[in-house]
């Protein structure tokens, strides 16, 4: 089933018109609860990294 061009454009637009934007405020909130846990997720690799590295050495006798 073909549709023209112009019908699907008017669908889109329709489509479109029934979404929720988000207002500025919930994409400043979103984006600092997206950096957050960015940077909680990074400290908790890093100190994983660094307590796996720790008992590699220490079990391998490397100093």
């Amino acid at each position: 089933m073909a549709t023209s061009p112009f019908k699907f454009l008017q669908e889109v637009r329709s489509e479109t018109a029934k979404v929720t934007w988000p207002t500025r405020r919930e994409v400043t909130i979103t984006t600092i609860m997206v950096f957050v846990m960015v940077a909680l997720a990074s400290v908790f690799f890093f100190a994983a990294d660094q307590i796996i590295r720790y008992l590699i050495t220490l079990v391998l006798g490397i100093h």
